[in-house]
């Protein structure tokens, strides 16, 4: 989900959409943290806690404001955001170079990114628009609308997985594009709202909670959290102070077992191992 609604240097941010970052900001912060507090005092929990390992760390372009990020056939793929700088674009791991990009039309301000069967899918915020793009050409396939905004997708076997920055991730059909079913996600005290960049990861969907810097576990078959992944302090304070944004951006290397991470306008990648937490 777009942080800034039009996401340009050039451009200040207006009262708007300063008013409603701040808004989400509050509200989401206040109530992740009255569950996460809830559920340390008010009963025992089944769900678990993670810090992390950083394993590596790879360059990441600092301009990309990150909305969607997958690992595959060897490569990164990325969706960035904004009125008239988004993108689909193919980077290399090991260096951050830029192998190949597509750009997005200035209407459209570009979101989620998944790859399934071969093709690549990409949401956009408002427009109710999606993109399935050819992996290899990047050339657009089929157009495709659904229900709310978009902001994150992700897929397993049998479905995409979209978010719409609320609590309810929404299961389509990979061929028709129609919705088959919902889940609403819940910890141990309610809903967890701004859900964003999602991952399917060993049977559980990792969301990004937007604006921080959690990421929750998620059973797909019930909705109910399994862990909640704290990735504060990831990023150094100097990075932080040269105008880096918020975590966003899961991608999963399922051959080799490897998760990266990075965030809108961060300058890293990291590959990371998950830390269990004693409760």
């Amino acid at each position: 989900m777009p942080v800034i609604d039009d996401v340009s240097k050039s451009k200040p941010l207006t009262m708007e959409s300063a008013f409603y970052k701040i808004i989400m900001l509050f509200s989401v912060s206040a109530v992740l943290l009255l569950n996460l507090s809830c559920s340390d005092k008010d009963k025992p929990s089944d769900i678990d806690y993670y810090t992390f390992e950083v394993i590596n760390s790879y360059p990441h372009d600092k301009e990309a404001f990150t909305q969607g990020l997958i690992f595959g056939n060897g490569f990164l793929y990325e969706s960035t955001g904004g009125y008239g700088r988004s993108s689909l674009r193919k980077t290399e791991l090991q260096t951050g170079n830029r192998l190949q990009i597509r750009e997005i039309s200035d209407d459209f301000f570009a979101e989620g990114l998944t790859l399934y069967g071969g093709r690549l899918i990409q949401l956009t915020w408002r427009r109710k628009t999606g993109f399935v793009y050819d992996v290899n050409s990047f050339e657009i396939l089929q157009t495709f609308n659904y229900q709310n905004e978009g902001w994150g997708i992700t897929c397993d076997s049998e479905h995409l997985i979209i978010s719409d920055g609320s609590s309810r991730l929404r299961f389509l059909n990979p061929r028709t594009f129609e919705q088959e079913s919902s889940i609403q996600v819940l910890d141990d005290v309610g809903p967890v709202p701004g859900l964003n960049e999602l991952e399917y990861i060993n049977g559980r969907i990792y969301a990004n909670v937007y604006p921080s810097d959690l990421i929750a576990q998620i059973n797909p078959e019930t909705g109910r959290m399994t862990a909640w992944i704290d990735l504060t302090g990831l990023l150094t304070p100097d990075d932080i102070r040269d105008g880096a944004d918020v975590l966003n951006g899961i991608a999963y290397d399922k051959k080799n077992g490897r998760i990266f991470v990075t965030g809108k306008l961060w300058p890293k990648l990291f590959e990371i191992k998950l830390v269990k937490q004693n409760k």
